[in-house]
């Protein structure tokens, strides 16, 4: 039976995954994922290709109370409620996303971690940090990392490199890859896959300190090749659209129609 493995959601773009027991898919994705995220004095994002370091900083939200707390590596944390200040806009991928600069303790927080002037942005809509143009859903099985380990010849691969939101266990390697192009139930939702995910180099960067520690795209590409349609796409787990939204948890059934 396959079935939910873990759910991981970044709540701000760049830094330290969460994982929560339970989450609530709706059109965008899940609404705290990537709601926050990070800019540099010219206003451009600023997440993990230019500094992977950034996963050294767990972040906790309360998106109910309107509450952030970051937890840095020292042990010190910048906390308090969310205020919105000075509006922006920033390019995700070619995406205009509207913003607003969050008042408090975190940007100078964060800037001193990186040593540079960096400020921390409330996404004004929910799921507009993630890449929608190609799926507001990703999904990666257990047995396809399992499978990289094996080729690389390493004991495991840490699935956090991937940062997907759905970890599925129960399935044959890659098995996730067959469902593209039809529809997948998952606990109370119904989720549309629609193409393979195309990997960067966020993967070769450790999960816990963000410093590259395994060439991931080599050993994908050395026993996968590239995407057949333009020989360069580098491919592991999937991208997906919400058909029909609802509550999503570990445990739950993966049920390809």
């Amino acid at each position: 039976m396959k079935t939910v493995s873990r759910l991981s959601i970044a709540p701000v773009k760049g830094m330290a995954l969460v994982h929560p027991d339970e989450v609530r898919l709706e059109s965008f994705g899940v609404a705290s994922n990537r709601r926050f995220y990070v800019v540099d004095a010219d206003g451009r994002r600023y997440g993990q290709i230019r500094d992977g370091t950034l996963v050294r900083i767990a972040p906790d939200y309360d998106a109910e109370a309107e509450r952030l707390t970051l937890r840095f590596p020292d042990g010190s944390t910048a906390d308090g409620s969310v205020e919105l200040g000075e509006a922006l806009v920033t390019d995700f991928y070619g995406r205009p996303v509207g913003g607003r600069v969050v008042e408090g303790p975190w940007s100078d927080a964060v800037s001193g971690f990186v040593g540079r002037a960096l400020r921390l942005v409330h996404a004004d809509e929910p799921g507009a940090g993630v890449d929608r143009d190609r799926g507001t859903v990703t999904m990666v099985s257990e047995a396809s990392l399992a499978e990289l380990a094996r080729h690389a010849g390493r004991d495991s691969v840490d699935g956090r490199r991937f940062r997907m939101l759905i970890d599925v266990a129960g399935c044959a390697p890659h098995e996730e890859d067959s469902w593209i192009g039809g529809a997948v139930h998952v606990g109370e939702a119904v989720v549309r896959l629609h193409e393979p995910v195309a990997r960067c180099a966020i993967t070769t960067q450790n999960p816990d300190t963000g410093v590259p520690d395994f060439d991931s795209l080599r050993e994908i590409v050395r026993y996968r090749g590239t995407r057949v349609a333009d020989g360069k796409n580098i491919d592991f787990g999937v991208f997906g659209e919400v058909e029909q939204p609802g509550r999503v948890s570990v445990g739950d059934p993966v049920e390809p129609a």
